[in-house]
């Protein structure tokens, strides 16, 4: 039996990160990605000219780093960043083991099987394979598999880049999630290429009244009452839709009547775009959502003190500050009464449409989809990216699904229950980063 493709080996490494069951519930001592680093080190075991750097920040948490050294260092260099650990799972919704990487009609099922593990597969074995060749490329090649992803990369990427930062360059990164299609209106074909994330601005919302017994509550300032209001004002805000990119380019990829697309564009409707639409409005807004609220203990103690808390995704442009006086309008009277404390806060980033990396995913693109028109969206969640274009370097998100997977269908599959890839699509994805690479770091 000879070697296996790139595809194969993909398909053979996916199944091994799955089954390792490297679960991030977002506390420091889960996640255990040292499995997952160990698998990726025996994948690599024996591939010539390959220099292996591992970091634990915390028992456990580690990320690994396979570099090939460029012959030109003046050449631009390619970092993949695909991340190692998986979101928890309640087996009692899975038809199928969670992390038995079962093989079923044409599909691999499996926690992590689409956020991210298949394109970590897929770069490692772009990266092996260029080691094996023989031959060097002429820009510097790495590959990490990051750790805790899922908890915001602390003990990930987020850790790597404080404190390991000359560890390999940053300047031209990919990672999730692209390669999907629109179901563009009039039947043609696009494909997606994520260029930002939206950043973050948590907020926890804090009122007081007065404390007591349960059972005399006349005249009191009641707590619980005041957050509901709060609440209740909160979940009114309607903040404006963005006129800026990528918004309007994304917009008229659908190819919609202009009706549909003026509604679009001032974000008076998104029933046009179907399973897309919750996407799409969080691409096109600053988003607030009410989702810890917090009061009492005792069910006979009026309590005295009470929060909201809030999971906020700025767009790139929107500071922190505009973010408080947002919630300020909206509290009005209430506002003095009430403590507004900044819990995680990070601006959103960008990339830009243009330039060598995004240059050769157009181009990567083409190879595979001649006549697919290329639409950069920014993605509502955060990602490893981010870290990159803080230290000034570009990152995008990068893989390849055939036709019939659209944006929609893909977003679906990420935490979902019964999570998994389609093999198509990890072929694809496999074949398309041997591609790019070729065509970047000439290898």
């Amino acid at each position: 039996m000879g070697p296996m493709s790139t595809a194969e080996a993909t398909i053979a490494l996916l199944k091994d990160l799955i089954r390792n069951g490297c679960v991030n519930d977002l506390t420091p001592d889960s996640g255990n990605e040292a499995r997952n680093a160990d698998t990726l080190e025996a994948f690599f075991a024996g591939a010539p000219g390959v220099r292996v750097q591992r970091f634990e920040p915390h028992p456990g948490r580690v990320s690994i780093a396979f570099t090939i050294d460029g012959t030109d260092p003046d050449a631009e260099p390619l970092t993949l960043l695909g991340h190692t650990d998986v979101v928890p799972v309640d087996e009692a919704k899975w038809t199928r083991d969670p992390f038995g990487a079962e093989e079923v009609d044409g599909r691999i099922y499996g926690r992590g099987a689409t956020d991210m593990l298949y394109i970590t597969a897929a770069m490692a074995a772009a990266v092996r394979d260029v080691a094996e060749s023989g031959t060097r490329p002429r820009g510097t090649l790495t590959f990490v598999g990051c750790a805790d992803e899922e908890a915001r990369g602390g003990l990930g990427a987020g850790w790597l880049a404080e404190h390991a930062a000359d560890a390999f360059s940053w300047r031209n990164c990919l990672s999730e999630e692209g390669g999907s299609h629109l179901p563009v209106a009039d039947g043609s074909d696009a494909l997606v290429v994520v260029v930002g994330e939206k950043g973050a601005g948590q907020r926890r919302l804090t009122v007081h009244g007065d404390a007591g017994h349960g059972s005399t509550p006349h005249a009191r300032d009641l707590a619980v009452a005041k957050i509901a209001e709060v609440a209740r004002r909160v979940a009114a805000i309607e903040p404006a839709v963005t006129r800026d990119e990528p918004w309007p380019g994304y917009v008229r990829a659908f190819k919609f009547d202009p009706d549909t697309e003026r509604q679009l564009l001032e974000g008076t409707s998104y029933e046009a775009l179907g399973p897309l639409a919750r996407y799409s409005h969080a691409m096109s807004h600053l988003t607030i959502s009410p989702t810890v609220l917090r009061a009492g203990g005792a069910i006979n103690v009026l309590p005295s003190t009470a929060w909201l808390e809030l999971d906020i995704r700025p767009l790139p442009g929107q500071t922190q500050e505009d973010i408080d006086a947002l919630l300020v309008d909206a509290l009005g009277d209430l506002a003095p009464e009430v403590t507004i404390t900044h819990l995680i806060t990070e601006d959103a980033t960008i990339s830009p449409t243009s330039g060598p990396l995004y240059d050769a995913i157009v181009d990567t693109y083409a190879e595979f989809s001649p006549d697919a028109a290329v639409v950069p969206p920014i993605a509502a969640g955060g990602s490893d990216l981010r870290f990159a274009r803080r230290k000034g370097g570009v990152g995008y998100g990068f893989a390849l699904h055939r036709r019939e997977q659209t944006l929609g269908s893909v977003l679906e599959e990420l935490h979902s229950h019964d999570e998994h890839v389609e093999i198509a699509d990890v072929e694809l994805t496999a074949r398309a980063y041997r591609s790019l690479v070729r065509r970047f770091v000439g290898a």
